[in-house]
């Protein structure tokens, strides 16, 4: 019977590789960059990343509306149990989830494990709101003459969200979730600093019965994505959470040119405690009228 040698004591790890996350796949960007990722307290190597490219992003978009027909089509208890799946599968990979907090934002074990659990909760407390959201911002209105006058809210279309910088899960899910459990998809700019955990989260998706295409994530230069994104005429929406002043004014006025509906740094703030401004930011309401008795 053979015994392990001194040489299995030095065993390598396997690194990851991480990709982009695009219409329910995970292609490297077309475009074959990668930027190096780095440990926010000490500047130790973690990974590459891939760098998206403007086509990269235009891809996400054609994904997006792709998925959006289906995806705003399911009901709003599926999308619910769907949102609830994902907080499921993040609890199991919660150690995973915590350690690469930790090293993207130079926090403690201990504070990264609350951002986690935090982010986790988010998820179900929004998914709770899947098939309440219509009933508090929708309802019959009072006319003066004889007809039903009934408001309902649907989504937006397809989302463009600009994820925090400094939060690289909570600010991520924060801005996220609110986005796709109203029937919205979402083509999301990760934090350009710290990636890792939206790229993994992207693994948390991907087997989380969430159809490809609803919720696209691509890490590379904010700005260099958030430009075409602005611009694209089959974006209808843009969060703009994780633009700096000087870029979000710019992209505010790319948006104004096709009539995108553009949710300003600090109009909602992501951090607080989650609340109703979020899921309905990018809801619109369509209101029918019917004669009574016909």
């Amino acid at each position: 019977m053979s015994t392990p040698d001194a040489r299995s004591s030095a065993r390598l790890s396997v690194l990851k590789t991480y990709k982009l996350y695009v219409g329910g796949k995970f292609p490297r960007s077309e475009s074959g960059r990668v930027y190096e990722v780095t440990d926010a307290k000490s500047g130790q190597w973690l990974a590459n990343a891939p760098l998206a490219s403007r086509k990269d992003a235009r891809d996400a978009v054609v994904a997006a509306r792709k998925a959006f027909g289906g995806w705003s089509g399911a009901t709003a208890y599926n999308r619910g149990q769907i949102l609830y799946r994902i907080a499921e599968m993040l609890e199991g990979r919660r150690e995973q989830f915590a350690a690469e907090v930790a090293a993207a934002e130079g926090i403690s074990k201990a504070k990264a494990q609350a951002q986690t659990d935090a982010a986790i909760d988010r998820w179900v407390w929004y998914a709770g709101w899947s098939d309440k959201v219509t009933q508090v911002v929708g309802g019959g209105n009072p006319v003066a003459g004889p007809f039903f006058n009934l408001s309902t809210p649907e989504p937006t279309g397809v989302v463009a969200v600009l994820a925090p910088q400094r939060s690289s899960l909570l600010g991520l899910v924060s801005v996220l979730a609110p986005v796709i459990v109203t029937g919205n998809t979402a083509v999301v700019a990760t934090s350009r600093n710290a990636p890792l955990p939206a790229l993994s989260l992207a693994e948390v998706l991907a087997t989380s019965d969430l159809p490809g295409g609803v919720v696209n994530v691509l890490s590379g230069n904010t700005a260099e994505l958030a430009r075409p994104l602005a611009a694209h005429q089959d974006v209808n929406a843009i969060d703009l959470a994780g633009a700096e002043a000087e870029l979000a004014a710019e992209l505010e006025g790319a948006a104004a040119e096709n009539l995108k509906r553009v949710l300003r740094p600090g109009d909602d703030d992501w951090a607080a405690e989650p609340g109703l401004g979020r899921l309905t930011a990018f809801l619109e309401t369509k209101t029918v009228w019917h004669p009574i008795g016909a």
